[in-house]
This record gives C-alpha cells, structure tokens and sequence, in this order.
C-alpha cells in the first residue's frame, strides 16, 4: 500500500459508510410507521427506490460532479472521473482509499433525497417521484455536496473552502436540502385530501420507533465518520451526536407536555430525530456542552415548527420541513455561537470570543442552499406534474396508493378475515359469543 495509507482508518470509514446505508432502511420504517395503513408500503419503497437510482448514479457522474478538482469557482466538480475512471485501487484520500471515501459519501446522497419523500406521502405517482429523485440529485444534491464538502486548500467548493461555512456531515448540504425541498413539493403537489378534517394518525408507533432507533444508531456512521479517521474528532463527534440527540428528546417532550398535556412516543421519536439533524454540521466543532445546548434548542424549535404546516397551510405530511429544514438551519446557525476553535476547527463562536463573523458565514450559507434547493426544487416538480403528472388521481389517494401503484399492500387481512367469518358462521362460537356478551352487561 502506499505512504500514508491507515487500515485501522480505512475500516472506520467503510463500516461508518455500512452504517449510513442502514440509515435509509431506518427511514423507511420511521416515515412508513407514520402513514396510514394504505400508504405504507408505498412510503417504504419511495425510500428504497433512492438506494437504486443514486448509487448507479453516483458511480456514472455523481462522484466527479461532487468530488471532482473543481471546474468553475467552487460551484461544480471536473468530468475527470465520469464513470469513476482513472481512479486506482492504492489512490488516497488522506489516510483512506479514494474508493472508501466515495463509498462513504455515496450513502450520504443516498439518503438525501429520501428525506424529502416524507414531505408528499400518500399522494406521489411512484414513477415521477423516480423521476425526481434522478433529477434531483443530478442539478442539486451533486453541485451542493462540491460547494459544501469539497476542500482543495482554497480551490475547493465555495461554501466551506472558500467562504468557511461550517459544516462538518451534512446540515446544510442533506437537512436544509431536503427539508427545503420538501416544502417546495409540497406547494406543488397540493394538501391531501382531507387535510385538516379527517384524522391522519400515524398507523404504527412501534414501526415509528424502531426506524428512529436505527437513525440513531445509524448516525454514528454519519457524524463520527465525517471525520474519516479514527481520531479524536471522531470520538467527539460521536459524544456530541449522542448527548445532542438526547437532549433533544427531552426538549421536544417538555415541549409537547407543556403545550398538549401528554409526553408521545411519536413525541420522543421526533425529538430524537431532530437532535439528530441539528448536531449534524456542528458536532465536529462544539464541546459536548454545547452539544446539549444545541440539542435542547433544537428540540423544542422543531416541535414549535411542525404546526407551521397548519398555521401557514400547507401540507407536510410528516414535518420534513418542521424537523429537517428547521432543525438543519438551527444546527448550522448555532455553530455561530457555540464554535470552541479547539475540535476540529478553528473558528470561534461568538460566546467563545469569535464575535459574528462565523454567525455571518453561517447565515450565508443556510441562506444560499435553502434558496437554491427551493427553487430548483419547485421547477422540477412543476415541470414533472406538467408533462407525465406529480400527483395520483384523488379516487386512488382515498382507497389507498399501495394497491395503485404497487399492487400490493403492506399487510394482509384476508386471514384475519376469514377466520372471523369462519367464527360467526360456526353456531357454537356464536352463541358462545352471545353468551359472554349477556354476562357482561349483567355483571356491568
């Protein structure tokens, strides 16, 4: 191997990429928990389909467009390595492969554009949102990732090379672009039907919990992995994403229990997820104090944000804006205060005497990509809804769009059916059932 290789980097960074593979999954079971009956499946796949369509494009054009030498002031990658050529088995990136490093930021475009998915559940053609998610990541997801995460000592991407924005795994280049786009979609697709009259519960908390147990897990891969190596920032990335993530659930349930009087599972799983989301861009730059600090803010803005939905009247089915975009925005704002100089940047916050330039650099770029995302975002849900058409007919949203688009449900009731059928045509049963019914009202 050559100068400079690590094994023991090297390992850290393929199971970290193995971890954020499993994040998509935990998604899945995390948004599918949260439709109804008649949804799940489709809201499942809308987030598999991402593993398919990314990965083959990642390796066509979407690795060279985001981590290709720069081609035109920070805004896009070279074609050198279309097809991932001239790329070799022992070519570094720092201490690892440059094919673990591709593999590691390949799980992150990944799950991008499944995040945004949440934002149109129960009313997205399968096909055009395929359409989408290619599109997408192509025009936004690709050229943001070079802004935000491409270095090349000052001729590297705009954003973090060139303009300093801090953000160490993602809460500007994944949160608020999604999240953003989400919104955008929304406006596009339009409220389901019955939006605000009939009740939209989630169809299974147990599902909503463990897809936000496997987030958590997942994003040890994602934050600690940013650092790619096992190092020390390595290390605090990981406490900082726990003790965040933790504070944040308890933010969002002191929340919920001050305003609605009851502390959710639904509650605790979205709390988590947001402190997740806002721990993301800084956990590489603040103490573990901060961290908490950072988690308990959080928290609670983002379960004030969901209700933005109802105030402001569109329709975020699963609060991909509320949790995403906004817990992106207040992660990456935060680093303007909470940035020690002493983790792994330099830059000072503001309550570590770096004044407001950094808050500064924050803001520009939340700014920037929560504008750019939208924008694209709403053309090319426009342009697909215009030509083969966004959204499924409303007879196919009411009876449920599992069977429409995939015929096939997320479970089956014909069992349980028949055997019912079977109880009430057996007259003992009946009358058994008869029987144990008058008790009961005699004993009542």
């Amino acid at each position: 191997m050559p100068d400079g290789f690590s094994a023991g980097d090297t390992a850290f960074v393929l199971i970290s990429a193995a971890l954020v593979m499993l994040m998509t999954p935990g998604l899945a079971f995390f948004y599918g928990g949260m439709v109804r009956v008649k949804s799940t499946l489709n809201m499942l796949v809308m987030s598999f389909i991402s593993l398919a369509i990314v990965s083959v494009l990642w390796v066509l054009y979407g690795y060279t467009l985001s981590f290709g030498t720069d081609a035109f002031h920070g805004l896009i990658g070279n074609l050198d390595h279309l097809g991932m050529r001239g790329i070799g088995l022992n070519d570094l990136s720092g201490s690892i492969p440059v094919t673990a490093f591709a593999a590691f930021q390949l799980m992150f475009a990944v799950i991008t554009p499944a995040l945004i998915s949440g934002a149109i559940a129960d009313r997205a053609k399968f096909t055009a949102w395929s359409l989408f998610i290619a599109l997408w990541v192509t025009i936004v997801y690709f050229p943001v990732a070079h802004w935000v995460f491409f270095f090349d000592n000052g001729h590297g991407g705009w954003l973090g090379d060139r303009q300093g924005v801090i953000d160490f795994a993602g809460g500007t280049a994944v949160h608020i672009n999604a999240g953003v786009a989400g919104l955008a979609l929304c406006l596009v697709l339009g409220k389901r039907v019955g939006f605000k009259k009939d009740p939209m519960r989630p169809h299974s908390l147990p599902l909503v919990m463990l897809g936000s147990g496997l987030l958590w897990f997942g994003w040890f891969g994602f934050n600690a992995g940013s650092a790619l190596a096992a190092n020390g920032v390595a290390g605090m990335a990981f406490m900082n994403t726990q003790v965040a993530t933790a504070a944040a659930m308890l933010g969002w349930l002191a929340y919920e229990k001050i305003r609605h009087g009851a502390f959710t599972s639904l509650g605790a799983a979205s709390g988590a997820v947001a402190g997740l989301v806002a721990i993301t861009p800084a956990c590489g730059s603040v103490s573990m104090l901060g961290a908490v600090a950072i988690g308990l803010i959080a928290g609670a803005v983002c379960a004030a944000a969901i209700s933005l939905k109802y105030k402001l009247g569109f329709d975020d089915s699963l609060d991909v804006v509320g949790v995403h975009a906004v817990g992106g925005a207040v992660g990456s704002l935060l680093i303007g205060f909470f940035a020690t100089g002493h983790v792994g940047q330099t830059a000072q916050g503001l309550f570590y005497g770096g004044g407001w330039g950094q808050l500064g650099k924050q803001a520009l770029g939340v700014a920037v990509v929560a504008v750019y995302s939208f924008v694209i975002s709403w053309l090319l849900g426009q342009a697909i809804q215009k030509t083969i058409g966004f959204r499924v007919a409303e007879d196919v949203e009411v009876a449920g769009i599992d069977q429409a688009e995939h015929a096939e449900s997320a479970y089956d009731f014909s069992a349980v059916g028949a055997s019912l059928s079977r109880a009430l045509s057996t007259p003992t049963l009946v009358t058994a059932a008869a029987d144990t019914a008058h008790k009961t009202e005699v004993d009542a």
